[in-house]
């Protein structure tokens, strides 16, 4: 359960910067036109669904882990919000 809650604590902490990796990823044309057409983002997407599923993981941690879990999954609800503030500037 300590490993998971590190891996979720990791995946959190690098939440914060991937709004960044996500915007640089986007600028360079690495996905062809078609995919952009059905799909706008996906790497941001990507992003917010395992943000998504790390927040709930931890959400069912046996424990609060002295505040951290909580702060964990505050920090994820940020990058969340960063990411979808990220897809909806681009409209």
């Amino acid at each position: 359960m300590l490993r998971s809650l590190k891996a979720a604590l990791v995946v959190a902490a690098l939440g914060t910067a991937v709004p960044l990796a996500a915007a640089a990823a986007c600028t360079t044309p690495s996905a062809s036109a078609a995919a952009r057409a059905e799909e706008p983002h996906p790497e941001l997407r990507a992003a917010i669904r395992a943000l998504e599923r790390a927040k709930a993981h931890l959400q069912r941690a046996a424990h609060d882990f002295g505040g951290h879990r909580v702060e964990a999954i505050a920090a994820i609800d940020r990058a969340i919000e960063q990411l979808n503030a990220a897809i909806k500037y681009d409209r």
